[in-house]
This record gives C-alpha cells, structure tokens and sequence, in this order.
C-alpha cells in the first residue's frame, strides 16, 4: 500500500472520488449535478492545493485508489479550540467496499493528521456518520456539545 498526497496531476483522480463519495452518501447525482460540482472542483482544487488549504491523502494498492479523505483548511478568529485560528475540516472520507475493514482509512486519517500539523492547523472537525463514528472516536474525535446545523443558500 501507497500513501501518498494529492498534487496538481491529481485534480480529476480528486473529482472523481468526490463524486464517487457523494454518489454513496446521498444516492445517484443528476448529470447537471455531476457537471456543476466537476466545475466547481476543478477550480477549487487548482486554487487550493498550490496554497495548502487543501489536503488530500490516498491509499493506492496495486495502482488502484482504497481509500482517500479531504482536508479543507481555513482561518478563523482564533478561541482557545483553535489557538492558532487554523482549522480543517475532514470531508470524503472514502474507502471503497473491498477495502474496508482492513485499517485503511484510519492509516489515510493519520496521514491528514500529520500533514495539518505540519501546517498549523489547531483543531480538525468533521460530520460522522453513523458507519465512520468508531472508527473516528478511536482516532481521538469527540462530540462537541454544539449541535451541527445548517441553512442552505443556494
């Protein structure tokens, strides 16, 4: 097994695990879907890997990609959970079917972990669902005592 970090040659291997990992998080995307949210990588990836304010970390076995997750970094005014003000957040934590259970995703989890530091991220957050929650308490994660909301705009 391979880790490696995501690079600029990357962007459509990156593209298509996003939508591999929505498509199984919320079921088939429409094709106007699929091309707005290609479009939008495209140009989010272009912009954000150079300036480190997005890591992506792969486990490839035998040329094929296992299991990858996002980190998207970002400032905010620092509190005493993010001393630094540099927080991520872990997004498309995938492992495709044939490689789960097997410590995969936790080594790719690591990875990310190792890279934030390096960069001075404080605090990562992330959405658990329900299948991901142990694996992510064993890694360290808690429940905050703030509850997840949203309001969506568009």
């Amino acid at each position: 097994m391979v880790l490696r970090r995501a690079n600029l040659d990357d962007i459509e291997l990156l593209i298509r695990l996003r939508l591999d990992y929505l498509t199984e998080d919320r079921g088939k995307l429409s094709r106007e879907e699929e091309i707005a949210i290609g479009k939008q990588l495209r140009t989010y990836f272009a912009k954000h890997i150079p300036n480190n304010t997005f890591i992506g970390v792969f486990a490839e076995i035998e040329g094929n990609v296992a299991s990858a997750a996002y980190l998207a970094i970002s400032e905010k005014p620092a509190n005493t959970m993010f001393i630094t003000g540099i927080t991520g957040t872990l997004l498309n934590v995938l492992t495709y079917p044939e490689y789960r259970r097997k410590g995969i995703a936790a080594k790719v989890i690591n990875t990310i972990i190792d890279e934030a530091k390096k960069v001075g991220v404080a605090h990562i957050e992330l959405w658990a669902t329900s299948d991901g929650k142990f694996l992510y308490e064993k890694m360290g994660f808690y429940e905050s005592n703030y509850t997840t909301m949203g309001l969506k705009l568009v």
